[in-house]
Order: structure tokens, then C-alpha cells, then sequence
């Protein structure tokens, strides 16, 4: 077994090698996930519709009217 662990990994804890195997594409998928995401766009913002477009905005089921 080798010192090197795949990140995710505890440290000090054996590792089978599907486990091994499983966090190595585990980190894989993050990988070429972060590298996909676009640079730009809202984060946090409103689902739906553009609220100012609409009139209202929506919070928690409440839609508020201005």
C-alpha cells in the first residue's frame, strides 16, 4: 500500500482498492466539473423569472409586491 492517498481520503485508514478507486473518481469528476463552470453568471440570485421584469420578488413562498 502506498503512502499517496487520493484526496477525500482519511488519513490512517486502509484503503481497499475500490474504495481507493472510488475517491480517485470521485475527484476526477470534480475536477473536470470545476473545469466546465462557467466563469461568469449570478450566484445566489433568485430562481425563476427576472423579478424586477416581473414586479415581484419571492421569498421563502412569499411573493412581495412592490
Amino acid at each position: 500500500m502506498s503512502d499517496d492517498l487520493p484526496p477525500g481520503a482519511a488519513p490512517g485508514k486502509p484503503l481497499s482498492a475500490a474504495a481507493r478507486r472510488a475517491l480517485e473518481e470521485a475527484a476526477a469528476r470534480r475536477a473536470a466539473e470545476a473545469a466546465s463552470e462557467p466563469a461568469s453568471g449570478e450566484q445566489g440570485g433568485p430562481a425563476g423569472p427576472e423579478p424586477t421584469r416581473y414586479g415581484d420578488w419571492e421569498r421563502k413562498g412569499v411573493a412581495v409586491d412592490f
